[in-house]
């Protein structure tokens, strides 16, 4: 018998491809975790923040705004969120909350959830759909895999993730040969 999953290691962990999985991602945490769980995958796949960065978001960094500006824990650089797109489940996520409460509370205490606590949810609704590919780097790959899919740009997406090559973002986001050879098979000049 294999050794228990006790840590995410990111080659491991994969985006959610489809419209199908995103929802169905959905429905699992909404029914084995929380709202509060869900909501915060529907913020990561959304802005492709990191987890530590992701679960530190206060109500006022996005109740009724079109973009917000954080400073990364890990580059200590601004990141940009665009978050019009999604403004009306903020809205309702945050109807009754104060401007200065965490986004994602922890039951425990009057801090924020950790990151591990974020994995943890992911892992509970990943083990109800008998999926052993989910981890907090889930949320950033999804938001990854289809901003390229939508726009070709990995350029900007590298930009975005802060990565030093197009070659490591299309690793990162799950690019497989076979996606780039299935784009090609019917190429021709």
């Amino acid at each position: 018998m294999g050794k228990k999953k006790t840590q995410e290691t990111t080659y491991n962990v994969q985006p959610l491809r489809t419209a199908e999985e995103i929802a169905e991602f959905k429905w699992a945490l909404k029914r084995f975790t929380s709202d509060r769980d869900r909501f915060m995958f529907t913020i990561g796949i959304n802005t492709g923040l990191r987890a530590s960065d992701l679960v530190k978001l206060k109500v006022s960094d996005v109740r009724g705004k079109n973009t917000s500006t954080i400073v990364e824990e890990k580059t200590g650089k601004p990141h940009r969120l665009y978050l019009a797109a999604i403004q009306d489940e903020i809205m309702e996520f945050c109807d009754g909350k104060a401007d200065d409460e965490w986004l994602f509370p922890s039951r425990k205490g009057i801090g924020h959830i950790s990151p591990t606590q974020a994995y943890r949810s992911l892992n509970k609704a990943a083990e109800a759909l008998d999926r052993q590919d989910v981890g907090t780097h889930t949320m950033r790959k999804t938001f990854g895999y289809h901003y390229y899919q939508k726009t070709k740009d990995i350029a900007t997406l590298m930009e975005i993730f802060g990565h030093s090559a197009p070659s490591i973002t299309k690793r990162y986001i799950g690019i497989t040969e076979d996606e780039i050879q299935q784009s090609l098979a019917d190429f021709k000049l």
